[in-house]
C-alpha cells in the first residue's frame, strides 16, 4: 500500500529540513568564529572610543591612594600631571577616550594584581610585570624600565654602603607586595628580619624614626623622597636588573580581559612614537644615574 500523497509530501519536507540543518551545522559560522577570535584581533574590538569597558563610553583607570610624586602631582591622578597620570591620559587618547571620558578609581596596591574580577579597565601604579602576577591578572607591555634603589639617612653606616655585602647586616624595609621587597629578600638576603609596610609613607616614617637603617624603592621615587620628603636622606645606590629582561612597569587588567591587546597596542604606539620618552624626560628627568650596588 503506497502512502497517501499528503503523507509523502510531509515525509519529503521533514527529510529536506533535516538535510538543510545538517548542511548548516557543517557550514562555516562567521559569528561564532568572530566570538572565538583572540581579544584585540582584527575587527571592531579596538574601535576607538568603543571598547567593551566597565562603563560604556567611559574608561575607568585605577591607582593607589595617596598617589605619590613623581608619578602623580599633588596626589591628584585626574590632574594629568606626573609621569603615570600623563601616561594614563596618553593611553586613553590612543584608545579614543578624551579626558572627560576618563574616570579615576582608588584601589590599594596589592589589590590591583590580586586574583578576582576587577572594577577598573586598567590600573597604573608602578606595578612590575612578573610571571607570578600574570597568573592572576593581565599586563600591557611595559611603559617604563625601572631599577630599585636604596635610601638611608645621611651620615649613617647604611649611607656608606658601597656593595650588596655592606647591606646584609642592616635593618631594611620596603612596601609589602613590591619588587623592592623582593630585591631585599632575593638579592640582599639580609641577616636581620625585613620590615614590610602597607604603604611607602610608613616605610619613610620608619626611616625617619630610625626603626630601619634603609628602605628600598624604585629609583625615581628615591630621587623624589630624598629631594622633597626626607631631605636628610641620600640615595645609597641602585641594584642591577636581575636576569636578561629589564624590570618594567605595566598596566594591570583583568585576567583574560578583552582590552589587553588593545591597551598593549596603545602602549606600544606611544613607545614607538617617542611619547613615553618625552613624558619620562618631562617628569622623571631627576632620576639620573646613581651608584650601582654589586
Amino acid at each position: 500500500m503506497h502512502p497517501a500523497p499528503h503523507a509523502l509530501r510531509r515525509a519529503v519536507a521533514v527529510a529536506t529540513t533535516a538535510l538543510l540543518a545538517t548542511a548548516l551545522g557543517c557550514a562555516p559560522q562567521p559569528e561564532d568564529k568572530a566570538a572565538d577570535a583572540p581579544s584585540g584581533s582584527a575587527g571592531n574590538t579596538c574601535a576607538k572610543g568603543e571598547l567593551a569597558t566597565k562603563t560604556s563610553g567611559k574608561l575607568t583607570i585605577a591607582t593607589d591612594e595617596p598617589a605619590y610624586e613623581p608619578w602623580f602631582k599633588d596626589d591628584k591622578p585626574a590632574g594629568g600631571e606626573g609621569f603615570e597620570s600623563a601616561v594614563a591620559y596618553a593611553v586613553a587618547k590612543q584608545l579614543g577616550y578624551d579626558k572627560s571620558a576618563v574616570v579615576w578609581q582608588s584601589v590599594p596596591f596589592n589589590k590591583a594584581f590580586a586574583p578576582g574580577e576587577k572594577t577598573f579597565d586598567f590600573d597604573i601604579n608602578q606595578v612590575s610585570i612578573s610571571d607570578e602576577r600574570k597568573k592572576a591578572v593581565d599586563f600591557s607591555s611595559g611603559y617604563y624600565d625601572v631599577r630599585q634603589a636604596v635610601i638611608a639617612l645621611k651620615d649613617t653606616k647604611a649611607a656608606k654602603a658601597k656593595s650588596i655585602a655592606d647591606l646584609k647586616g642592616l635593618k631594611l624595609g620596603a612596601q609589602v607586595g613590591t619588587t623592592s621587597l623582593n630585591y631585599i629578600d632575593d638579592v640582599v638576603k639580609p641577616t636581620q628580619e625585613v620590615a614590610a609596610y602597607a604603604k611607602n609613607d610608613q616605610a619613610k616614617s620608619a626611616l625617619k624614626n630610625g626603626q630601619v637603617d634603609a628602605i628600598v624603592v624604585d629609583l625615581p621615587t628615591a630621587f623624589y623622597i630624598t629631594a622633597a620628603e626626607v631631605t636628610d636622606a641620600t640615595i645609597v645606590g641602585q641594584f642591577e636588573n636581575q636576569g636578561g629582561t629589564p624590570e618594567q612597569f605595566g598596566l594591570v587588567l583583568d585576567k583574560g580581559s578583552a582590552l589587553t591587546s588593545c591597551v598593549t597596542d596603545a602602549v606600544n604606539a606611544l613607545r614607538e612614537g617617542g611619547t613615553l620618552d618625552k613624558l619620562e624626560q618631562q617628569w622623571l628627568s631627576d632620576a639620573v644615574d646613581a651608584p650601582v650596588l654589586k
